[in-house]
């Protein structure tokens, strides 16, 4: 299950992505409404959880312009206020819940759990490239030729170059989806992931590979 995790405090931003992580959620977590508004327009998303109070937008507003366009994911709001006219005003725009701050851990596990088992979208299992499919349930990749196992990051990496098509993927989207903001970690480390990668493909007699396009980032074409 793939989350989305608006929140501007960054220590708790932290503390609940590392939890959902524990949990087997894959989780991108954002710090304002429009960098939210922007994952959600990239990405296909089981949830997302919105702080009410977030720069730039509010939650709120990222939940309207969302439903306004048809966006039916379900969304769990989080905020400081909770008179329960801000829950009306949360509900109203379109959110499937709604979590006073402070609250415990156990429960908001609980409600992202009931959350994500009442969306109506399917996220397919396995998503196809050329010859080569990516088994999102077992991390595996494989083609006529046979099957290999990738690692979490190995697998973030080619799914988001398998959901991108035709649009390259720059070294500093990598590393801020996988190894995130405040990553210790350097920017060649992508390279070597790539390389990896790379090297799988070729082990499975792909029909596709990793190109590097100079000042765009990495894009799958055909061989």
């Amino acid at each position: 299950m793939k989350i989305l995790y608006a929140e501007d405090e960054t220590a708790l931003s932290d503390a609940v992505t590392e939890i959902l992580k524990h949990k087997n959620y894959v989780v991108d977590a954002v710090y304002d409404g429009q960098e939210a508004m922007d994952y959600i327009m990239s990405e296909k998303y089981d949830g997302i959880i919105l702080d009410v109070m977030m720069p730039k937008m509010s939650g709120i507003e990222v939940l309207k312009t969302i439903r306004s366009m048809g966006i039916g994911t379900p969304v769990l709001l989080l905020t400081a206020k909770g008179e329960v006219s801000d829950k009306v005003e949360g509900l109203n725009a379109g959110a499937d819940d709604y979590l006073a701050k402070p609250f415990a851990m156990p429960e908001l596990i609980a409600r992202v759990g009931a959350l994500t088992r009442r969306t109506g979208e399917i996220i397919p299992d396995n998503i196809t490239v050329g010859n080569v499919t990516l088994n999102r349930t077992l991390y595996e990749l494989s083609t006529p030729s046979g099957e290999v196992r990738l690692s979490k990051k190995e697998y973030l990496m080619m799914e988001m170059l398998m959901k991108s098509k035709e649009r390259p993927i720059s070294t500093d989207t990598f590393m801020t989806r996988i190894w995130g903001y405040d990553s210790e970690a350097e920017v060649n480390v992508v390279w070597v992931y790539i390389s990896y990668l790379r090297k799988k493909l070729q082990s499975l007699d792909a029909d596709i590979q990793i190109s590097a396009l100079r000042g765009r980032g990495y894009i799958l074409e055909a061989v």
